[in-house]
């Protein structure tokens, strides 16, 4: 969990996303800002940098598919395209800009929003509900972290994240207890202790009948 901005940047649950969004971020532009962060798995920079007319049609309708371009990606390695699901359709649809601002998110003198006043806005969000440990980052590793669980190969998911190589993408991704335990759990068909097979939690390993082996 993060502190004091060390350590890594937590992964949130479905129920403090809906508590950060319903009662911590304060406009619609917060929102749907994470909103972008959440549902594309998109860096910060990546999110305050995108364009209006890459998000709109001319007529100001959503476009199916949201353009975060080559020279503002970390890097500068690809543009990428990444399906809009309506989720995202719809908070994009309630924030619609009309002031013609070249940036979705505008920030002071024609530029867009910086990078720290997000931080800002996430950290005040986060303080008025209550959730510690969340960073900018939080969005972009509980997205990818929340497909691999789902079962999407990580080549697809690198697709979204823009990852340069799979083992950077692994990096980003947490593993719960529950799953080393479901993973451990697998391995039940192999015991040899009959009736006891299925029986046993996280906790209760160090209670497990010892099985004799060569080395003891």
């Amino acid at each position: 969990m993060k502190i004091n901005r060390h350590g890594r940047a937590k992964i949130l649950t479905q129920s403090e996303i809906q508590l950060v969004f319903a009662q911590g971020f304060e406009s619609e532009r917060d929102r749907t800002l994470f909103g972008v962060c959440l549902f594309t798995a998109a860096r910060i920079r990546e999110a305050c940098t995108l364009l209006t007319e890459d998000i709109y049609t001319p007529k100001g309708q959503v476009r199916p598919r949201l353009i975060i371009r080559k020279s503002n990606t970390k890097g500068k390695l690809a543009t990428r395209s990444i399906p809009v699901i309506e989720d995202l359709r719809q908070l994009l649809t309630n924030y619609y800009p009309i002031r013609g601002d070249v940036y979705l998110f505008p920030g002071r003198s024609n530029g867009h929003l910086a990078e720290d006043s997000a931080a800002r806005i996430l950290r005040e969000a986060c303080k008025q509900v209550g959730i510690i440990g969340v960073s900018t980052h939080s969005f972009r590793r509980t997205a990818l972290t929340q497909m691999s669980n789902a079962g999407i190969p990580l080549r697809v998911i690198q697709e979204i994240s823009g990852h340069r190589n799979l083992e950077e993408l692994q990096k980003y991704l947490e593993v719960s207890d529950s799953q080393v335990l479901g993973a451990a759990a697998t391995l039940a068909m192999l015991s040899p202790v009959g009736e006891n097979v299925g029986k046993y939690g996280l906790d209760d390993i160090s209670t497990l009948p010892k099985v004799a082996t060569a080395n003891d």
